[in-house]
């Protein structure tokens, strides 16, 4: 009798013929422009700031390292509503979604609880920190109604500089009709440098509108 061969195991039978395939990475998309305020930097401000504090290395060379906006809403207490619209204001002049700040401690006096939230804040980097400054120097503060320029004493002794927005309504983006109540904001810059002085230069460099 012819020998009987072996049959195929269920495994075997359901086994699917296995396809060699190649990954195809995905098109990158289009890449964002560098903020012209980066380009200006990276190729006049850092050069002539190198030259002008004698700096060995280029590392030396101040630079920004974040700028913080931050508004302070006490009445958000008792109308939450103030608060809501302050983070979309802050979120339309920023392009970043604000986070809440919350009270440290709990002040009878004023009828606010520890943990209470009390206000709206947003850090820029890279990108979105020239372009806001951009904005802000060359849009926003002119502006200002009889503007005569930002103080210098705003430094802090270690190079970074924060100044006070009276009206967030100074910024373009903010549709006036719209406004539940004008209210000021603090902006802070962090920068790399070790002194007032090389900070303030650095600012000036970049267009920070400085009173002589």
């Amino acid at each position: 009798m012819p020998e009987k061969k072996p049959g195929k195991t269920k495994a075997e039978k359901g086994a699917k013929p296995e396809v060699a395939t190649e990954k195809v990475a995905k098109p990158a998309g289009p890449k964002a422009p560098t903020p012209r305020l980066l380009v200006r930097y990276r190729s006049e401000i850092a050069p002539a700031l190198r030259e002008r504090f004698k700096y060995s290395s280029s590392m030396q060379v101040p630079k920004l390292v974040s700028v913080s906006l931050n508004v302070g809403l006490g009445e958000a207490i008792q109308n939450a509503k103030l608060l809501e619209s302050a983070a979309n204001e802050l979120g339309a002049i920023t392009g970043q979604k604000p986070v809440i700040t919350k009270s440290r401690k709990a002040i009878a006096n004023f009828r606010l609880r520890e943990n209470q939230a009390i206000g709206v804040m947003v850090t820029l980097r890279r990108n979105r920190m020239y372009e806001f400054l951009d904005r802000l120097m060359n849009v926003s503060l002119p502006r200002v109604r009889d503007f005569r320029g930002l103080s210098r004493k705003s430094f802090d002794g270690r190079g970074n500089y924060t100044m006070v927005v009276l009206e967030q309504i100074i910024f373009p983006e903010i549709d006036y009709d719209k406004v539940e109540r004008v209210h000021g904001l603090n902006i802070s810059i962090v920068t790399t440098a070790r002194t007032d002085e090389e900070g303030s230069e650095l600012l000036s460099a970049l267009g920070m509108p400085f009173r002589d």
